[in-house]
């Protein structure tokens, strides 16, 4: 369980900043010592319309600290044929760590707690994965641990 590159669907996620839980999407971003995670929750929101100008791939700008990664609707992501079935949104500033054990203490039971939606394509995990690293608006903390 949290293999790089693999989507994640809890039914809810509870959010670490205290909000209402919610059902969520979570990308594998990297594993640490078998306990740590990286991982990022996408958004169906589109935060700064200005700023997006694709429909899907990296935008990153510098110059005004943003970091995004833009997922067209019903485009494939995943080596089993997943799609989001609207646009979602990967915010690099949002990218956050996340303990295994923790995880695995409030998630125990697949297909009630949580699905596997799939693996996101070799070619796809690269794009996410370069588009976060060079990005100067990622925390410092989880630029390292990438």
């Amino acid at each position: 369980m949290f293999v790089k590159g693999q989507i994640f669907y809890f039914t809810p996620f509870y959010l670490k900043n205290g909000n209402t839980s919610k059902n969520k999407y979570f990308i594998v971003l990297k594993t640490i010592a078998n306990n740590v995670i990286v991982a990022s929750l996408p958004k169906s929101v589109n935060i700064a319309p200005t700023l997006i100008d694709k429909l899907h791939g990296c935008i990153n700008q510098d110059d005004r600290c943003f970091n995004c990664y833009a997922f067209e609707a019903k485009k494939v992501i995943t080596n089993n044929g997943f799609s989001f079935p609207i646009s979602t949104y990967l915010y690099g500033n949002e990218v956050e760590t996340y303990n295994i054990d923790v995880l695995a203490s409030v998630y125990q039971i697949e297909n009630i707690d949580y699905k596997i939606i799939g693996t996101l394509t070799s070619q796809e995990y690269e794009n996410i994965y370069t588009c976060l690293q060079n990005s100067s608006s990622i925390k410092r903390g989880i630029k390292k641990l990438l």
